[in-house]
């Protein structure tokens, strides 16, 4: 399966825990085609940087090491993904969801994510 990953659940992931459904552990544990956004990579640096989430110091190079371990592929962001942004609805004012989001419809890529939120727009959520 080709998809994009939400930060909590890369994270929830790496971390084994059990707030993860089944069907997204065995999709993230499969042979999967799996991407993390730059917005993610960005969002988890952001929040490490301000103590909202603990990871092994520096952080970057521990992320860097988990995606290859694990397969991931990063997904930049391009001004297709921009344009897309600017034409959504704001049911969810995250800016980092938002760009998920915008990704998933323009590369027609479903999202893998436990966040209610997501179901709002016109894109498969995987959970």
């Amino acid at each position: 399966m080709k998809a994009i990953l939400d930060t909590h659940a890369f994270l929830w992931a790496l971390a084994g825990d059990e707030r993860m459904s089944r069907h997204a552990r065995d999709i993230f544990t499969g042979s999967s085609d799996l991407s993390l956004s730059i917005a993610s990579f960005w969002e988890i640096l952001i929040k490490v940087q301000s103590g909202k989430l603990n990871l092994p110091r520096p952080a970057g190079p521990y992320l860097i090491s988990r995606l290859a371990e694990n397969r991931i592929k990063t997904l930049p962001i391009s001004i297709d993904h921009l344009l897309a942004l600017d034409r959504l609805p704001t049911h969810h004012r995250d800016p980092f969801d938002r760009m998920l989001i915008a990704q998933s419809l323009e590369e027609n890529l479903p999202v893998i994510t436990a966040d209610p939120w997501f179901k709002h727009y016109p894109i498969q959520v995987v959970w």
